[in-house]
């Protein structure tokens, strides 16, 4: 979807349900997968993401276009349930093979074992860096965990992260270099 185009649904969305239906079907996923990774727990992640949807249609009249998706609006209420959820529970991340443990895979019927295999241990690389980086990035204050999920996780823009989190450039910049600083001198110290 271009600027343009969202400028234009956004606008109809602040008079018309259906039309801010249009943009929950387009960023749930994205807001959900960005919960997950913080929280480590589906559930608490569906919740998060639902509460950012609920609190988003209610203030959306309030919401001023300013040539950015709507999703830095969106991803900056999901910001905010995340920390109220790390505030509220004290959170303690989940760790990502309970959460796998949980869901329910079927077997694949026609499949080549060797292509499988290497496939599998690919996809075991990705996941155990997945979760050392998402290991070391918990144990960084909150601040340094936002941007870098944002940045790194969700891939966002400088322009993007400013606006999600209403901090200036020169800060984000700044925390993201810290932030990365950090994970380079746990990484040694490993």
């Amino acid at each position: 979807m271009t600027l343009d185009e969202e400028k234009e649904l956004v606008h109809k969305a602040k008079t018309n349900p259906e039309a801010f239906s249009l943009l929950y079907e387009e960023y749930y996923s994205l807001l959900l997968n960005y919960a997950v990774r913080r929280t480590g727990n589906v559930e608490i992640a569906k919740d998060i993401v639902s509460e950012t949807f609920y609190k988003a249609i209610k203030k959306l009249w309030l919401f001023q276009w300013r040539n950015i998706p709507i999703s830095a609006w969106l991803y900056r209420i999901a910001n905010n349930e995340l920390k109220q959820y790390y505030r509220k529970s004290r959170y303690r991340a989940e760790s990502f093979e309970l959460m796998l443990a949980r869901t329910d895979r079927e077997p694949m019927l026609d499949y080549n074992l060797e292509e499988e295999v290497v496939q599998a241990q690919e996809e075991l690389e990705k996941h155990e860096q997945f979760l050392f980086f998402r290991q070391k990035i918990a144990e960084l204050p909150i601040k340094y965990q936002e941007v870098l999920s944002l940045r790194y996780f969700e891939e966002k823009s400088l322009k993007e992260i400013c606006e999600i989190l209403g901090k200036a450039e020169g800060t984000v910049k700044s925390l993201l270099h810290r932030g990365v600083e950090k994970l380079k001198n746990m990484r040694n110290s490993s």
